[in-house]
């Protein structure tokens, strides 16, 4: 009989896309894979082809009343009876949980059905949903090691890094060759879904602050929000610094490829993606992100010498043109950055997960 895997995930990009990459991987090894989520179960047989999508009620607490969060809760114990019930039936090899509220009632419902389970965690802070469940499962898969909330019983995490895009994976082994003192300086900014308009502000003041020297070499290549795009470029074509500027980029991970230095936020595909293609960053965390995961991030990565951690509130572009300078006149960091980087990346993520998970499954066998 084939082996059934389960995968309970959340419907943001962050948590659909590890367990994608996990489902894809499997599935070519022979497993069955069935994901288990919430109400949105209707989009993910999109992100999921040939995989059997089930539906579990489930609900979040967050920006709930008193009254809302009892609800709330009532409708998660009806979720766990019913994953309870779904499992009990498919008998699956292993049980991976992503993160994100819709994986709750799955995982809390498959320990206590006693079946192996793992989850799987982006950030260098586990979310909150994989904290009320981190105490409960057989093994942890992180991306980054934990900054904070890591289990007590070290002996159970994995660090087996975080399944980046594959036309991300195939870039790992493009080198690194930092800007010379003459030619082009390759800038990539990118400021994600939220918050990008810091960026947008700030990075083009900055840039016009360079002495013309160095404003002639630039070569930026800057996606931001729709709305930002024609007054990005206005404020470079004004100090005539060559720009490419535009709100979306389906060829993202080759422009990273391509820049000698990135400008970003600090989200776990992000700053994986930095780490597998071997890129310096410098990487301004969004502010508002849940529990500061992605000040965590960019913590990990600047204690790895990887990347340069710059709080939104300290980058102003007085303090980001004297930086870049001096950076961009002694280049050496940048080449070792770039190198440290690549040390931390983990192409084969997807690889070692779905090791990681069968392994699991044959321990409990």
């Amino acid at each position: 009989m084939t082996a059934a895997f389960v995968l309970a995930a959340g419907g943001t990009g962050g948590h659909l896309f590890p367990a994608q990459a996990l489902a894809n991987e499997l599935a070519r090894r022979g497993g069955r894979i069935v994901v288990m989520t919430d109400d949105r179960s209707q989009k993910f047989g999109d992100v999921f082809p040939g995989a059997e999508i089930s539906r579990v009620p489930s609900a979040t607490f967050a920006g709930r009343s008193a009254p809302g969060r009892v609800a709330a809760l009532g409708v998660i114990a009806i979720g766990v009876f019913s994953a309870l019930a779904k499992l009990l039936r498919l008998r699956p090899r292993a049980v991976v949980g992503f993160g994100g509220y819709p994986s709750l009632p799955v995982m809390t419902a498959a320990w206590l059905a006693g079946l192996p389970t793992l989850l799987h965690e982006q950030n260098a802070v586990p979310g909150r949903a994989n904290r009320l469940l981190i105490s409960k499962v057989k093994r942890i898969s992180a991306s980054l090691p934990f900054l904070r909330f890591a289990p007590k019983d070290q002996s159970r995490v994995v660090v087996t890094g975080n399944p980046v895009r594959p036309e991300a994976a195939a870039l790992s082994a493009a080198g690194y060759a930092p800007p010379g003192t003459s030619g082009p300086i390759r800038l990539l900014i990118f400021g994600g879904s939220q918050g990008a308009r810091a960026l947008s502000e700030i990075v083009p003041a900055s840039l016009a602050m360079l002495p013309e020297r160095l404003r002639a070499r630039l070569d930026v290549t800057q996606q931001c929000r729709p709305e930002d795009v024609e007054s990005v470029t206005v404020a470079y074509r004004k100090v005539h610094i060559k720009c490419d500027v535009a709100s979306f980029y389906r060829d993202l991970p080759q422009r990273m490829a391509n820049a000698h230095l990135v400008i970003c936020r600090s989200g776990a595909s992000t700053v994986s993606e930095l780490a597998v293609i071997g890129r310096p960053a410098i990487l301004v965390p969004y502010p508002y992100a849940t529990d500061d995961h992605q000040a965590a991030n960019a913590t990990v990565m600047e204690k790895a010498g990887a990347a340069w951690h710059v709080p939104q509130p300290k980058l102003t572009p007085e303090e980001l043109a004297g930086f870049l300078e001096a950076l961009f006149d002694h280049p050496t960091e940048l080449a070792q950055r770039a190198a440290a980087a690549h040390k931390l990346g983990r192409p084969d993520a997807a690889l070692r997960l779905a090791d990681l998970v069968e392994t699991l499954g044959e321990e409990a066998a």
